[in-house]
């Protein structure tokens, strides 16, 4: 298999995502193409033990900076790690892409150069592996489109349902965002939608209050696999729980180190806080998938660490295993 990664994509490029590379190549036994400025992704590799690996160079010169424009940038620059990585994707000489650079100019690459899967696809979306308790749930649209219509949420459950499966979820449940769990709670998009979910042959279960999604299940108790929304909302879902998220750790951290008593207390806890960060940490579970675009493309944080890299390596190359792509097309035709 031989996934590209934009060697230049994200705030510490191309360190981590060098790093992140080499250990991707050497745990999942792959090619990995770095994408970027030939000199500067060499002198990171030497950094490195690389004997065995897989890892060519293709040289790119230019840069799509998280600050400009996207459309702008990508149309710009021609010769960007973005769009020479599309590219190598769109003449199939590898299976997928992976980027921590600008989502939003990674988002216009992909539908330039591998386009919307034909005659199906009204828009792409952001599909997000998003920590439960009951152990994850695919969050979509997680950004990609701010402003939807219903016959877009109905597609996007469509797609979360073949992300899911591709996960290991067997005929996922699929909820809607709302403001209530009644049918009749919610704005008129929402409710339109709701109405064309309940006649489809989805599991739906209804709708899902924000309260309902780190649990992982509905008021009801009903488990919940996949949720629907439109990209504004399902962001604003993702950026307050990883801020949440993070303040929690940080109050926690100042309450242990109040007094002697609570620093013991912290130290024999010390491996039960380990396992609940492990399993709430966004750096674990790769970054969001693009679906909707013909290819597979991973997208994740432009603070992305090694890990990070490595794990979106991993899922890129889990969906490319599971041939979502390919499902989206025949659930489609079906």
């Amino acid at each position: 298999m031989k996934i590209v990664l934009d060697a230049m994509g994200g705030d510490y490029a191309p360190q981590v995502t060098v790093e992140g590379a080499v250990l991707a190549a050497r745990e999942y036994d792959i090619e990995v193409i770095l994408v970027g400025r030939e000199e500067e992704i060499i002198e990171e590799l030497t950094k490195h033990d690389t004997r065995g690996l897989n890892l060519p160079i293709v040289h790119a010169s230019e840069v799509v900076e998280m600050w400009e424009r996207p459309a702008e940038a990508v149309r710009a620059k021609k010769d960007s790690s973005i769009v020479v990585g599309m590219g190598i994707v769109e003449r199939g000489e590898a299976e997928a892409l992976v980027s921590a650079g600008n989502s939003g100019g990674v988002m216009v690459a992909a539908l330039l150069s591998l386009g919307r899967i034909r005659g199906v696809i009204k828009r792409p979306a952001l599909a997000a592996v998003y920590p439960t308790l009951r152990g994850f749930c695919v969050l979509l649209d997680a950004g990609a489109n701010a402003d939807c219509k219903p016959e877009h949420l109905l597609q996007f459950a469509f797609m979360g349902k073949c992300f899911a499966e591709v996960l290991g979820v067997k005929n996922p449940r699929i909820g809607i965002v709302s403001i209530g769990e009644e049918e009749i709670k919610g704005n008129e998009l929402v409710q339109k939608a709701h109405q064309l979910l309940k006649k489809s042959d989805l599991n739906f279960v209804g709708n899902v209050e924000g309260k309902d999604i780190p649990f992982g299940l509905l008021a009801d108790g009903r488990g919940l696999d996949v949720v629907v929304t439109d990209g504004f909302t399902g962001n604003v879902i993702l950026k307050l729980s990883e801020g949440v998220s993070k303040a929690l750790k940080t109050l926690i951290e100042e309450e242990i180190k109040r007094n002697p008593i609570s620093k013991l207390g912290g130290l024999l806890a010390k491996p039960a806080f380990y396992r609940v960060r492990k399993r709430t940490d966004w750096r674990e579970y790769g970054g969001a998938s693009l679906l909707g675009v013909d290819g597979v493309v991973v997208l994740t944080h432009g603070r992305s660490d090694s890990i990070a890299i490595k794990n979106a390596i991993r899922l890129a190359k889990r969906l490319v295993e599971g041939k979502v792509v390919e499902n989206i097309k025949r659930l489609f035709d079906e």
